[in-house]
């Protein structure tokens, strides 16, 4: 996964300079807004359920080509980002485990903010001026971490360890180590442009993080501590610039 970014990255500057298809020179900027789905695949193993939170910033696409009947562009986001875990405490039975003290079902969820920048080759098919055209983002993605903070129901000192299917509790009381995120993002969606009035675009898109939160050495608790994200937003985008209709 680690070689298969390195090749992503390298495929940038490839594609900005690329002048096999017509040639386009098109900027827009804008903004995004949506919602984001994560837990973190931890070993040894933590039960999880997704935990939501929201997410969005601003949006950049440079269109430099358009090769048979891709259009080929380099698109780019700035993000906020609240991700993060949620815990699934069952019993082995699969039942909701209670805290002593409090009679409730215990719950517990963290909440990581970050910076998100995704760098991405954008590929469209589709209307390029006006109507619908339908689109893949593939590239990587890198996160600044912000701060973090804990929700739960129960004192951690008087949680119900006994009747857990799992004794897997040490990540309740670790911070983030590791600050800088790092992984590969892909994303399928459909665009809708209007002349003069700018571009919306809806998406689906899912991160792979090929960082840890935690160390992974063999001295370290957890082997794997990375994120694995959903997200649908809603973009929108105004033109800078765009290729005269005389140059094509």
């Amino acid at each position: 996964m680690k070689s298969a970014l390195l090749y992503i990255l390298f495929l940038f500057p490839v594609l900005a300079q690329a002048q096999i298809g017509e040639h386009r020179n098109g900027f827009s900027v804008g903004i995004n807004g949506g919602y984001a789905l994560s837990n973190i695949s931890f070993t040894p193993e933590v039960p999880q359920k997704m935990h939501g939170g929201m997410t969005g910033g601003l949006s950049f696409r440079y269109v430099c080509e358009k090769y048979f009947k891709t259009i080929a562009s380099v698109y780019a986001e700035i993000n906020y980002a609240s991700i993060g875990w949620k815990e699934d405490i069952l019993t082995r039975e699969d039942k909701p485990v209670i805290n002593a003290i409090t009679g409730m079902a215990e719950q517990y969820s963290r909440t990581i903010n970050y910076i998100q920048i995704p760098v991405m080759a954008h590929l469209a098919w589709g209307k390029e001026d006006r109507g619908i055209n339908f689109f893949l983002n593939l590239g990587p993605q890198f996160g600044v971490y912000l701060d973090e903070s804990t929700s739960m129901n129960f004192d951690l000192a008087q949680r119900n360890i006994a009747d857990r299917a799992t004794s897997i509790v040490a990540q309740d009381t670790m911070a983030v180590e590791n600050k800088f995120d790092y992984g590969i993002a892909l994303g399928l969606g459909a665009e809708y442009s209007i002349p003069r009035a700018g571009h919306f675009l809806l998406e689906a898109r899912y991160y792979y993080g090929l960082g840890n939160i935690y160390g992974d050495t063999k001295r370290d608790y957890f082997g794997s501590s990375n994120f694995g994200n959903i997200l649908v937003k809603l973009t929108y985008l105004f033109d800078i610039t765009k290729t005269k209709k005389n140059n094509h």
